[in-house]
């Protein structure tokens, strides 16, 4: 795949990319600026949002605002308004940690986990579950770095990582409820294969995991079997998903390296179609 960067989007930690398919706009976070970016690819428009705090990811809502997750809570933005709404705390004020990578899944709640946010990187960190009315659940303890949240096309298989402890799970999701049974862990990446970071599904069922140990995006089949890894022009990429029309665009962001320079977001031509992102289903209080 020929990657180019998207000009005007060089950030210290660009992540959570997110397409929106009814506004045909591209968003993604600035984590340590706190900044959430859109651009709108038919018109170039941009918009942008700036909260106090990092922003470890987002998603996007059945009314057009955006669920985010800050340091230790998560929220509701107004995109017109600017107006941000807290939901749910899931952090003690002044934890060791910090929320990370989020995105909505196909029963309409946010599912969000947490990093240990210290050098010496523990396994302190969870994987929760926030519904609609802002009930916020345990569904995985023991993590050191939670990473790579995908849902498969039929709503019926989560996956998710832990970037630090270089693994990739896959999980049977009840769409309905949320419930996870199944536990399998499909892939142990090292740092020469790329250690897990964010990661995204497409059409076909397989998921796409950023290598940012390795510079490449991995390509995995359900069972966990490596099917393709493709470079990318940037030593650290950190969360690719499909946007554009048909979904036939594949957007990655990166983050700032010694080896090169700034974090950006860039986009190619991908060889298969990605899905649709989920929507977060509930309002704010």
């Amino acid at each position: 795949m020929n990657f180019t960067p998207i000009p005007g989007t060089e950030a210290s930690l660009a992540e959570s990319p997110v397409w929106d398919e009814r506004q045909g706009a591209l968003l993604w976070t600035d984590i340590p600026a706190g900044t959430i970016h859109e651009l709108t690819l038919a018109t170039g428009a941009r918009r942008k949002w700036v909260l106090a705090g990092p922003v470890g990811s987002f998603g996007l809502c059945e009314d057009g605002r955006l669920i985010v997750a800050r340091r230790e809570e998560v929220g509701v933005l107004d995109r017109d308004s600017g107006d941000y709404t807290p939901l749910a705390r899931l952090l003690p004020e002044g934890a060791a940690q910090r929320l990370n990578d989020g995105k909505p899944g196909p029963d309409g709640a946010f599912w969000v986990g947490a990093m240990d946010d210290t050098p010496q990187k523990r396994p302190i960190a969870a994987l929760y579950r926030v519904d609609g009315a802002g009930r916020v659940e345990v569904k995985r303890a023991g993590l050191i770095t939670s990473n790579g949240l995908a849902f498969a096309p039929d709503g019926r298989a989560l996956y998710h990582s832990d970037s630090r402890g270089c693994w990739i799970e896959r999980y049977d999701l009840d769409p309905h409820n949320g419930a996870l049974t199944g536990q399998t862990r499909i892939a142990t990446p090292q740092e020469a294969d790329g250690r897990p970071d964010g990661a995204t599904i497409d059409a076909e069922g397989c998921y796409w995991s950023a290598g940012v140990s390795a510079g490449c995006l991995n390509r995995y089949a359900p069972t966990g079997t490596l099917i393709a890894r493709y470079p990318v022009p940037v030593p650290a990429p950190t969360m690719p998903c499909f946007g554009g029309p048909g979904l036939r665009t594949l957007f990655i962001t990166s983050l700032s390296h010694a080896a090169g320079g700034t974090g950006q977001v860039l986009s190619a031509p991908a060889p298969v179609a990605g899905i649709a992102a989920w929507r977060f289903a509930g309002r704010a209080k």
